[in-house]
């Protein structure tokens, strides 16, 4: 079922006026979207990293060369996520730097599909130093994303973004975008995700998130804030951000379908593997 951005802004509105957190999940697979709408998530959002994920391989694998992104989450939209989602806006991860295609041409065609709106990911904003700056220099920096995002807000589709700083917050903001998505970097935990030594702390992502979502709210009053990754991988990690900082709800991907799977199945085994037999 496909949503107009009035009706995803209205819902998510009304949600955040009855004091309910706005909760995001992406989906790699289509039993993970059938029943992460039946946990009753807002939006579905659809990434090429989903599908490396849920093939036992980290999310990282959706910002390196391993296929075409867009591709990737056109045929998992319209073959598996989409055809199972039965009254959740389901939004496409859109890699924005993508030179190979005529951007609102693109678009127009996600829209077709049945997909509510988009998101910029893969995302060059998880990319920093020499490989970031050669990125920028040759024209496949953030600003490609943002334009990707204000095209699509002229096109009337739903807008959800990812940002890491301050500065990308308020240029998102500044070019329409919905909601604003804090990113906190690579979720902890479980096989194939951050170690917690490694991550930021839970304190530092309260403050940063904070910040990111000052800046969008400034420069877009009406923005949705919400936040996501690095040390806020449970439940209780995402209210203790959301009472610390501006955020109204928290997207999540590995945290809402890696890690679930990753305990529920290897629970499960051990339980069968403990049936003595002959009984």
């Amino acid at each position: 079922m496909q949503f107009t951005r009035a009706e995803i802004i209205s819902r998510l509105r009304g949600q955040i006026e009855r004091k309910q957190a706005v909760v995001c999940a992406g989906a790699g697979t289509g039993i993970s979207a059938k029943f992460i709408e039946r946990g009753g998530a807002d939006l579905i959002i659809v990434y090429n990293s989903g599908r490396f994920r849920m093939a036992g391989h980290s999310s990282m694998c959706g910002l390196l060369a391993l296929g075409d992104a867009n591709a990737i989450v056109m045929e998992m939209g319209e073959r598996e996520v989409l055809p199972v989602v039965q009254r959740t806006p389901v939004i496409a991860g859109v890699n924005g730097t993508d030179p190979t295609r005529v951007m609102r041409r693109f678009l127009g065609q996600v829209a077709e599909a049945g997909f509510s709106g988009v998101n910029n990911f893969p995302t060059v904003g998880l990319f920093d130093g020499r490989f970031r700056k050669e990125l920028e220099a040759s024209d496949l920096g953030f600003a490609r994303e943002v334009e990707m995002i204000s095209t699509a807000h002229e096109l009337e589709l739903f807008t959800i973004v990812y940002v890491f700083t301050p500065q990308e917050a308020a240029a998102m903001a500044a070019a329409g975008a919905d909601a604003i998505i804090a990113h906190m970097g690579l979720t902890v935990g479980g096989s194939i995700g951050m170690s917690v030594d490694e991550a930021m702390t839970l304190d530092a992502a309260c403050e940063l998130v904070g910040a990111i979502g000052e800046a969008a709210l400034a420069q877009k009053p009406d923005a949705i804030v919400l936040c996501h990754g690095g040390p806020i991988a449970t439940p209780d990690d995402a209210a203790q951000v959301m009472g610390r900082s501006n955020a109204v709800g928290f997207v999540g991907a590995s945290s809402m379908e890696r890690l679930p799977v990753e305990e529920a199945v290897s629970s499960t085994t051990e339980h069968f593997k403990s049936i003595p037999i002959g009984l």
